[in-house]
């Protein structure tokens, strides 16, 4: 499948996938999304001593680059890609200067250089295990207080937007523990609800009018 980098509306690259006009991050600006969703209403949003977080489409590794530069106490971080980004791709992102971090080069280079399936301390606060893994063999059970949901869209691949992967999810977070996504889908939040979630409505970055927020409750 044909790949490209394209620069979103903030300035920021992305991936774009023409064959599914379907892009890694929002057109409308990939870190303005990153920042809405994950950061705003996901990281600064759980209120814990310390934060294990579990990425559900490591992509580009922008979500998890934001984080360490946001990271204000411990964060345990895995982050799962059945198609890991090649290295020449990881070379055209432009997220380092763009978040003008370039005393930080060093640390998104260890991110992407980082052995898959071992887990590596990036910073003295912040760990990183990245996992070759199908969303749907995910086992992990009650140990993530946060996970960030960034699979490709519903209509491009519906599969990983539906209840027997929302199942996997809340089997994976702790009591209490806290699941956002830019996605806000009638179907997508039904099968949230079905599975035992709280879900809640919130707005959404630019180019969404909504996003979804989902609580394990009931535990």
């Amino acid at each position: 499948m044909k790949r490209e980098i394209i620069i979103t509306s903030d300035g920021s690259t992305t991936i774009h996938l023409p064959d599914w006009n379907e892009q890694y991050h929002s057109k409308h600006g990939a870190i303005q999304e990153a920042y809405h969703v994950f950061i705003r209403n996901g990281l600064k949003y759980v209120d814990t001593k310390s934060v294990s977080i579990l990425e559900i489409g490591f992509g580009t590794g922008l979500n998890c680059f934001i984080t360490l530069l946001e990271a204000d106490r411990n964060i345990d971080y895995v982050g799962v890609e059945a198609y890991p980004v090649a290295k020449e791709e990881v070379e055209k992102l432009n997220y380092v200067s763009e978040l003008e971090a370039g005393d930080k080069q060093d640390l998104f280079d260890k991110i992407h250089e980082a052995s898959w399936e071992e887990k590596h301390n990036i910073t003295p606060n912040f760990s990183l295990t990245k996992r070759k893994q199908f969303f749907a063999e995910i086992t992990d059970e009650n140990q993530f207080d946060l996970i960030y949901f960034d699979a490709f869209g519903a209509r491009v691949q519906p599969d990983l937007w539906t209840e027997d992967i929302f199942r996997i999810m809340f089997a994976a977070l702790k009591p209490e523990g806290v699941l956002v996504t830019y996605s806000a889908k009638g179907s997508v939040r039904r099968a949230m609800q079905a599975v035992g979630f709280d879900v809640e409505r919130l707005p959404g970055p630019p180019g969404k009018r909504e996003m979804l927020r989902a609580t394990k409750v009931g535990e």
